[in-house]
């Protein structure tokens, strides 16, 4: 396992800086760096790191919620508003439409089996979008009108309600039902977590009040507690939900909130952590990517991918109507809605494993989803920003 560690963060470092002098994001060069180290092509990486892969990616998704909540101002969220709750789900209802429709036609599949690989690829990446929103409140860029701020919020709440729908269809297909009581754990998730991750990290900011910690020391305090909090999502279940990743990004916001000029410098430490576990994260997400799954599906996969994608700009638009955004920030706003990659790379082998029929098309079109939108939705956030948004000061 340590020959693997050393071949993704050297080789994974080589090629995020290759693409980087080619002015391409450096996302690019780590999931090139896990697709030829994985299974798939070259094969170099241990099987038991391969088996721990979904825990490591979670915990450098943890990292980097983690930083999120401590940058995130809820009086931003405030001022956002009713554009910051639509984001959360018209879109990604928008794309499971737009695929219960084409998916069929293209890919010969049944309605059912449409919903069930809408909801794999609807979900967007909060490992791709936050590191890029948090970038762009440092700059400046959107931050007068919260627009990094909405689109990060967005991002992780639209997860969990895509992972919600994608438990309800998959019951479906194996022959279950679902309940309307089984649909309540979308806003329980969001509620609860939010709630519980407020609660501790309220609880933390007196602590760190009354007993004297280095900032290193709060850091592992912090993540021990956000571990404690994703743990805890496994242990509900029925029509009570829990959100872990939203609940970090609650204990972080808290924190900031009480304890800003803390938060701050225990923002810059996490950024320090990132660095590693964002090589971890898209190394792993990279070993996923099965090519040949991709080639197999040919061109009405990713005819499918891209159509999809058009329902979902239309959410993000439907989402921003009566706003103050002008017509450059929401196309910015809809370039930054496209990327998918970790839920993606998560929940696409379920169906195959689980033994349903339409199990090696969904997962085929969860690798495309990956190989198109992480690196162009990457592309495009990079390259557009100082164009599209503005700074207080200009």
């Amino acid at each position: 396992m340590l020959l693997s560690l050393a071949l993704i963060f050297l080789i994974a470092m080589i090629l995020a800086k290759a693409f980087e002098l080619i002015r391409l994001p450096r996302l690019l060069g780590m999931l090139l760096t896990g697709i030829l180290l994985g299974p798939y092509v070259l094969d170099l990486l241990d099987p038991a790191l391969l088996d721990i892969s979904i825990d490591l990616r979670q915990i450098a998704l943890i990292i980097i919620l983690a930083r999120a909540g401590l940058n995130l101002d809820i009086r931003d969220l405030k001022r956002v508003g009713r554009p910051a709750v639509l984001m959360c789900f018209v879109p990604a209802c928008l794309e499971i439409i737009g695929m219960l429709i084409l998916a069929p036609l293209l890919l010969g599949v049944s309605l059912l089996e449409a919903a069930v690989m809408g909801a794999v690829v609807a979900a967007v990446s909060p490992a791709v979008i936050v590191p890029r929103m948090l970038k762009l409140m440092e700059s400046g860029y959107g931050r007068d009108k919260s627009i990094p701020q909405m689109i990060m919020a967005g991002a992780s709440v639209d997860d969990v309600f895509v992972i919600v729908l994608f438990t309800a269809f998959v019951g479906m297909a194996q022959g279950g039902s679902v309940s309307a009581l089984s649909l309540l754990t979308v806003p329980t998730s969001i509620i609860f977590g939010l709630a519980g991750g407020i609660a501790c990290g309220l609880a933390l900011s007196v602590f760190f009040s009354k007993f004297h910690i280095r900032d290193t020391g709060k850091v592992i305090i912090i993540l021990s507690v956000s571990f404690l909090l994703v743990s805890f999502e496994h242990v509900l279940s029925g029509a009570v939900g829990f959100s872990g990743l939203l609940a970090v990004m609650g204990l972080g916001g808290a924190v900031q909130q009480k304890k800003y000029e803390v938060a701050k410098r225990l923002s810059g430490k996490f950024s320090k952590l990132w660095v590693g576990a964002e090589m971890l994260l898209f190394v792993l997400v990279g070993a996923t990517v099965n090519i040949s799954y991709a080639a197999k599906a040919g061109f009405p996969a990713f005819v499918l991918i891209v159509s999809v994608l058009v329902f979902r700009v239309i959410g993000v638009f439907i989402s921003l109507l009566k706003t103050n955004l002008n017509k450059g920030e929401r196309v910015f706003t809809a370039f930054a809605y496209m990327p998918k990659a970790t839920v993606q790379a998560a929940i696409g082998g379920i169906p195959l494993a689980m033994g349903l029929a339409c199990g090696e098309i969904v997962l085929t079109v969860a690798v495309i989803s990956i190989i198109i939108t992480a690196p162009i939705g990457a592309l495009l956030i990079d390259n557009t920003h100082k164009r599209l948004l503005t700074k207080p000061d200009s």
